[in-house]
């Protein structure tokens, strides 16, 4: 499964749905997809992925690449929620079959 964070003010980010789902528990979320993070709770920003630095998550379709950080893989997210917040707009996270 992949999901896609939606927002008006930053292009769309798709991403495997274990990492986007562990990306929402890990700022408190149940996980649960679909959902929407509202303008007045994006805010979580900067603190969610810190707290997983060193946890590595494996690609399934590049093996030979190695491990890939969460930290890494919230990143574009990260600059997504904070564009939201700029403009004050929801994010809507739905998955994408």
């Amino acid at each position: 499964m992949l999901v896609t964070f939606k927002t008006k003010a930053h292009a769309d980010i798709t991403m495997f749905g274990n990492i986007a789902v562990e990306l929402l528990k890990l700022a408190g979320m149940t996980g649960s997809v679909p959902t929407a993070i509202l303008a007045d709770r994006a805010a979580f920003g900067d603190s969610a992925p810190a707290a997983s630095e060193a946890k590595q998550v494996s690609d399934p379709h590049d093996e030979a690449a190695g491990p890939v950080s969460l930290r890494n893989r919230a990143k574009p997210v990260l600059e997504l929620l904070r564009a939201a917040v700029a403009d004050h707009t929801d994010v809507l996270v739905a998955a994408k079959r």
